[in-house]
């Protein structure tokens, strides 16, 4: 393998290097200018409503969710508790009917 294409890998690498940290220092150099804009201030005032917006939306969900569980478990509670044996009454039966006739008299 002749050197020259030894090197060449590192050299490749060696450039993209250099090209991120120039891409890096532009990038924070027009971040920093956008922030004393008022567009910029407006963006960066945006990115923070979102991103309390995207903290808060979790831990809803999780409020909810313990909020959820307390109550199926009491109402697990309250079907496995066990309650008074309710008795049930059994309907008295009618008292046979007597018609009246001479020979019968109405018992009292």
């Amino acid at each position: 393998m002749s050197p020259m294409r030894k090197t060449a890998g590192r050299k490749a690498a060696a450039t993209r290097k250099r090209n991120a940290t120039k891409r890096q220092a532009a990038t924070k150099k027009a971040a920093s200018t956008r922030k004393r804009r008022p567009a910029g201030k407006k963006a960066a005032a945006t990115r923070k409503r979102r991103a309390a917006g995207r903290k808060a939306a979790p831990t809803r969900t999780r409020r909810a969710t313990a909020k959820k569980a307390t109550a199926t478990r009491a109402r697990k509670k309250e079907e496995v508790a066990p309650t008074q044996p309710v008795q049930v009454q059994e309907p008295a039966a009618p008292e046979p009917q007597v018609q009246a006739t001479p020979e019968t008299s109405i018992p009292e």
